[in-house]
């Protein structure tokens, strides 16, 4: 079957999602997240696009881009292909890292403009990783929050909104900051994990031996697992259950 085109967007404006195949940690350790980071700064110079927000997870990622000289598509194959090359490397792997191609959305105004940059914001928050958008590490936010120099092309959508730079830094802050349902090029609707693709997960991302060795951790920690084993892979509650023998109450109050 042919593949659908994408959606072209007429402003030159795409938000990405890049997911790691089978749903496998792109991101082992803070180095990987750190080489990711200056692949995209360095394509950035190379390609000439923007970048407007980007949101490292441990599985997937989040880019808002505004393609310029080259194509979304160039953009996004000389930025994969370079990080899978040096990952592969890394750990001494073969194959794919991520999972088939990147899903794009075109984002055309900008109201909506606005509320996918708080959906990438906001996902480490949802996930139960951090409290609050402040707290991550792999993200821009603090590029909008006025703290220390820039990284990102903050200052273009500063002026999209409003001339007055740092009246646009404060509404937008703002915004970003309030409570939302925002479900922006959802990622939700997967296909049911294995119990033994399930298990492999629990191992890598938790790192222990033994699924049991859940067990025997410190509560505060058990419960970050847990609560990163259900949003960040979408294992289910029995899945945890079955294969950690941590009861199902405990599970679901975390």
């Amino acid at each position: 079957m042919p593949r659908i085109a994408r959606l072209r967007s007429s402003t030159g404006i795409y938000h990405i999602i890049l997911r790691g195949n089978n749903r496998q940690a792109i991101f082992e350790d803070e180095e990987d997240y750190q080489r990711f980071l200056q692949i995209l700064h360095k394509y950035r110079d190379i390609c000439d696009f923007r970048i407007y927000a980007y949101c490292l997870m441990s599985n997937h990622l989040h880019l808002l881009i505004r393609q310029m000289a080259e194509p979304i598509e160039t953009i996004m194959r000389r930025i994969c292909s370079s990080y899978v090359l040096w990952f592969n490397k890394k750990y001494e792997r073969i194959g794919y890292l991520f999972q088939d191609r990147y899903k794009s959305e075109p984002v055309e105004d900008e109201r909506y403009f606005r509320t996918v940059i708080r959906y990438i914001f906001w996902n480490p928050v949802k996930a139960g990783i951090v409290p609050s958008v402040q707290d991550y590490k792999w993200m821009n936010y603090m590029d909008y929050a006025g703290s220390g120099n820039s990284t990102t092309d903050v200052h273009e959508v500063l002026g999209f909104l409003d001339p007055h730079r740092e009246r646009a830094r404060k509404f937008l802050v703002e915004f970003i900051n309030q409570k939302n349902e925002d479900n922006c090029l959802d990622i939700s609707n997967r296909t049911r994990t294995t119990d033994t693709e399930a298990r492999r997960i629990i191992l890598k991302h938790c790192k222990v031996e033994r699924a049991t060795d859940l067990q025997k951790m410190d509560i505060a920690i058990r419960n970050q697992y847990i609560n990163e084993l259900r949003k960040g892979y979408g294992i289910s509650i029995r899945q945890i259950e079955r294969i950690t023998g941590i009861s199902r109450g405990v599970i679901q109050r975390v």
